[in-house]
């Protein structure tokens, strides 16, 4: 059985699969020798072409000689970049890329200055090392010239042995013929390129492939092999037939050997290497003439070409420079090719370079290439898998990619296309596969470099995690050992002494405890928003004051019931009588505490006996001794449990909080009972427009008031009304007052005494018909004053009962009172004060009496209020 080399030797050659036979249109350029054009204005040279980023060497201003290196680099894969001609770097900036996107590339632009005068070059020799060889090849910047632009020098320096070296002369594309005309004119200095790889690689064979239809290329490379220095039978010029992509990597080595490259891996596994022979022809002017690759034989051809043929065209070169000197005459939507029609990508500019992979400018006419078919179905014909060269599934791949599954398309093998286009070109419905297929890879790139990108990033987090910790670790150490440096130096004395530090410190932390806790302020229950806010200003301190005497007066209720005819009692003595109750204090009230103190009772029990008849559905006030009918009220609406509950406990915690810091208390003198009478209906009023304040018991006065209480006191009733409104004006819920006509007021009197004597569910008649507004203040009053009443309840010793009210007595106070105004402004706003501004007049003897029955009524009132509200108690506790 024959071996490789041995079939090799007789020439044998292997069928490759799939491929075309499109029609050749060569003679348009291989007709004529390879020329030169003049040289350009101006040198577009992309930074980097070929490999890793890298480090510009020049900068604006700089003028630069012919090959002369533009970047520097230290990585393997940085092939340099180098100035085609002298002249003078006039812009570093983003220019249109030699690709079908013309996205912007940094691009290095040289003004030429016409001298095109080379720089030093350093000529080599055979006898270089395979080191210094290999140096120089990547030094002068040589990448594969057959189109993929691979950097040679890594070709030229694999890892494993290689025993076969094909050079591609193929150039199996129909238009192409810059190879063909390459090795035409310079077949001597291709073999000598072929020379210095062989001496580097020491393969066993070296196949020189040209397609059949250059029989030209072929007679030369014959001639310029048997006058080749190369071991003899070491070297061949083989010819294949003519098929397109034969010129292909792959599908050349298959048609040579016979053998597949796996998918995923590189010729070099199988010990093979290719290179095109326009890279052997650089190899050799890099070695041994020290010139970097800054030039390449380009085909510029098709029928809008005037002068077509192959040049030597500088890297760099604007396409538009070249088109401009072979007489370009360009059509209505015209292409510009870059590469063959096969495998090329037209330019949406031509104001592009010329790369180094670049090897053909193709510029057709309408009856070359029309225009661009309309993409129709899929007809699942199946010719596309058939024309492939690369034996894949082109129908499942245009399926997945169109639907941009990606993945799946890479399961079928997308990274082996090499995009030769012999699909697209046998498709029936003209559907443009290989554009489908450059997207796919494309979108499979970048997510790979995502991933990639993401791995390097968390890579570069574990590590910071990592060093961090160590650093603390490290700060631990340093800390424990130097803490155990001042311990080993440290006598008993510094030791007792930071003992004592230590000892102070904690003392005085314990001791700031203490005094926080005994500052801390009383804890207010928390209520609705809406019934949480307290009152400020002047209002919320006389607030304040009032629930602070009634709390205290209060207390003295059981002596007020032993000795009912009996003067006020000085503060001291209540004081006294009290001891057992920590929160009393021990200076006197002021006339106008008592009067406001007296007032906000009368105004609860009235309240509170008015929301007991609405909640029990009475829709009348029973009337004794009388012949008037009694009024009808309708109630619209019940106080709501919740509220009255959340109320109480606000009502509570707010008494507490203001005894404690209230400075003065003291008793409030009776009322003698015949007084009372005349001022019972104008308290029935005030109750009905302001909100129950927080007084939890009622005392009598005994004297008439002075002119200077008179004035406090109704100062006080002013302020207790503005207080009440404020308070109402918070409440969220609303309620309705039944109206009583103003004639019936005087038939109250008996249900007045009923109520002090044993306690009647009925309540007083309302001299006048309230407003919408003020019986809904009423109905929340009504709330407040049950939570009030049942506090005072727990704090009284024993009930007491109040003096009976005139009946005659009713009617003269009530014009009075339905006059007064509902509250004053002035006691809404200002400072937090103990104190009201005192009126310029003295009161007049009706206002006197009008206190003084306010504050008999609130004391029976009251009363009334702790008897209904130790049922309420019994719900809210």
């Amino acid at each position: 059985m024959l071996t490789l080399l041995d079939q090799l030797d007789k020439g044998t050659l292997w069928r490759s699969p799939g491929g075309i036979h499109p029609p050749e249109v060569k003679f348009l350029s291989n007709t004529t020798p390879i020329s030169q054009l003049p040289l350009a204005q101006e040198y577009l040279i992309p930074v980097p072409q070929v490999g890793e980023n890298c480090t510009l060497a020049v900068k604006v201003g700089d003028k630069v000689l012919k090959g002369a290196p533009l970047t520097q680099g230290t990585s393997i894969w940085h092939l340099p970049v180098h100035a085609p001609t002298s002249g003078t770097v006039v812009a570093i900036e983003p220019r249109a890329s030699n690709h079908a996107s013309a996205l912007p590339v940094n691009t290095c632009v040289i003004a030429a200055d016409g001298e095109d005068r080379w720089c030093e070059l350093t000529p080599g020799s055979i006898e270089l090392s395979n080191h210094e060889m290999i140096a120089k090849i990547h030094g002068a910047g040589i990448a594969g010239m057959g189109g993929a632009a691979f950097p040679s020098h890594i070709k030229l320096n694999p890892v494993s042995e290689i025993e076969l070296v094909i050079i591609n002369g193929v150039e199996c594309e129909p238009y192409i013929s810059a190879d063909d005309r390459l090795m035409r004119e310079y077949s001597q200095d291709i073999l000598a390129g072929i020379g210095i790889i062989h001496r580097l690689l020491a393969p066993k064979r070296i196949v020189i492939a040209i397609e059949d239809n250059k029989p030209e290329a072929i007679k030369a490379m014959q001639q310029a092999v048997s006058q080749s220095t190369l071991p003899a039978g070491s070297t061949r010029v083989t010819a294949i037939p003519t098929k397109y992509p034969s010129g292909g990597e792959k599908q050349l080595i298959q048609i040579i050997t016979g053998r597949e490259v796996p998918s995923g891996a590189i010729p070099a596994k199988l010990g093979i290497v290719v290179h095109n022979v326009g890279t052997a022809f650089a190899i050799h002017q890099a070695v041994t003439q020290g010139k970097p690759l800054i030039e390449r034989v380009v085909t510029v051809t098709g029928q809008n070409v005037g002068k077509p043929g192959n040049y030597w065209l500088p890297i760099g070169t604007p396409v538009k420079h070249v088109l401009k000197h072979t007489e370009f005459n360009a059509e209505a939507d015209q292409k510009v090719i870059i590469g063959g029609p096969m495998m090329g990508h037209a330019l949406p500019t031509i104001q592009v370079p010329i790369l180094k992979g670049t090897n053909c400018i193709l510029v057709p006419s309408s009856q070359e290439i029309g225009t661009t078919p309309e993409e129709k179905a899929c007809i699942r014909c199946g010719e596309c898998a058939n024309a492939c060269p690369a034996l894949l599934l082109p129908q499942q791949l245009f399926w997945h990619a169109k639907a941009e599954e990606y993945d799946k398309a890479a399961s079928y093998n997308l990274k082996d296309c090499i995009e030769c286009g012999c699909c697209s070109y046998v498709c029936p419905s003209d559907i443009p596969l290989v554009e489908y297929y450059r997207i796919a890879k494309s979108a499979l790139k970048q997510a790979a470099d995502e991933k990639h990108q993401a791995e390097r990033a968390k890579l570069r987090f574990e590590a910071r995690i990592q060093r961090l910790e160590e650093e603390k670790l490290a700060r631990e150490a340093k800390a424990k050992e130097a803490a155990a440096r001042r311990q080993a130096t440290m006598t008993s004395t510094d030791k007792n002494a930071v003992a004592e530090a230590m000892a102070r410190i904690a003392a005085k932390k314990a001791a700031a405890a203490e005094t926080t806790a005994n500052n801390a302020p009383v804890e207010v229950v928390a209520a609705d928003a809406s019934s949480t806010e307290a009152p400020k200003g002047k209002a919320a301190v006389a607030a304040a004051i009032a629930r602070a005497k009634a709390k205290k007066a209060a207390a003295a209720q059981g002596a007020d019931d032993a000795e009912p005819s009996k003067q006020a009692v000085s503060s001291e003595q209540t004081a006294s009588s009290k001891p057992s109750e920590p929160t009393e204090l021990s200076e006197s009230l002021s006339q106008k505490d008592k009067v406001a103190a007296a007032i906000a009772r009368a105004k609860a029990k009235k309240a509170a006996l008015k929301a007991d008849s609405d909640a029990n559905g009475d829709n009348g006030i029973a009337t004794d001794n009388t012949d008037k009918p009694a009024t009808e009220t309708t109630a619209n609406a019940e106080v709501d449990d919740k509220k009255a509950k959340v109320a109480a406990a606000v009502a509570r915690a707010k008494a507490k909080k203001a005894a404690a810091q209230q400075a003065e208390s003291s008793d409030v003198t009776e009322v003698q009972p015949e007084q009372v009478t005349d001022a019972k209906p104008e308290l029935t009023n005030e109750s009905n427009d302001e909100s129950g304040n927080e007084s939890d018991s009622a005392t009598d006065l005994s004297t008439p008031l002075s002119p200077e209480d008179e004035k406090k006191a109704k100062i006080a009733a002013a302020v207790a009304r503005a207080k009440a409104k404020k308070a109402a004006a918070q409440q969220a819920e609303s309620s309705e007052v039944a109206e009583v006509l103003p004639e019936q007021a005087a038939d109250a009197k008996p249900d007045s005494n009923n109520e002090s004597g044993n306690g009647s569910d009925s309540a007083t008649d309302l001299s006048a018909p309230l407003c919408p507004e003020d019986e809904k203040k009423a109905k929340v009053a009504a709330a407040v004053a049950r939570a009030k009443a049942k506090k005072a309840a727990a704090q009284q010793a024993e009930s007491s009962d109040v003096a009976e009210v005139q009946p005659e007595l009713v009617a003269d106070a009530k014009p009075e009172l339905t006059n007064e105004p509902d509250s004053e402004s002035d006691s809404q706003s200002g400072d937090k004060s103990s104190s009201v501004a005192e009126p310029s007049a003295p009161l007049s003897p009706e206002a006197e009496k009008k206190a003084k029955v306010a504050a008999a009524v609130a004391r029976a009132k009251a009363k009334k209020a702790a008897r209904e509200a130790n049922a309420i108690s019994d719900a809210n506790e």
